[in-house]
């Protein structure tokens, strides 16, 4: 189990193997070269935007407007296999971010979360073993079960 806290709401929840969570610093987005990691993509994006929340509103901007605003960001962005809806959860991460005070998307930052989540993962306790008592032992060897007759 691993406990995640919100960025939005400060609230903190467990979540579970089951669960599927991955790391913004896992995630990049295809271009016509190489695929650029989403830190490199929030850095271009917080540079056009001043590190402030986006002038665009990715709720309510149609499909040639998220492409647009996405172009001046990353032009070479690969128009065929990044949807406007990739663009418009970017958006919503970028403005997330900002909005908390987290302006330096560099790797190394993302590491440290990870390191800081794990320190505050809740471990489970081993389970109990039993141990034979002296007891059950002389039990045992009275009984002779587990000793071998000859």
């Amino acid at each position: 189990m691993l406990i995640v806290e919100s960025l939005v709401d400060g609230k903190r929840m467990p979540t579970y193997a089951r669960d599927k969570i991955v790391s913004l610093g896992e995630i990049s987005m295809y271009t016509m070269g190489d695929d650029i990691a989403l830190s490199e993509v929030l850095t271009k994006l917080g540079e056009k935007e001043g590190l402030k929340p986006t002038a665009i509103d990715p709720k309510k901007a149609d499909n040639d407007q998220l492409r647009d605003f996405f172009a001046e960001v990353l032009p070479e962005f690969d128009r065929d296999r990044v949807y406007p809806s990739d663009i418009r959860k970017l958006i919503q991460w970028y403005n997330i971010l900002v909005g908390a005070g987290i302006t330096d998307f560099s790797v190394e930052e993302a590491e440290e979360v990870a390191v800081e989540e794990k320190k505050q993962e809740v471990k489970k306790p081993a389970p109990k073993q039993q141990v034979k008592t002296q007891k059950a032992a002389a039990s045992s060897a009275r009984t002779g079960v587990g000793s071998k007759k000859g």
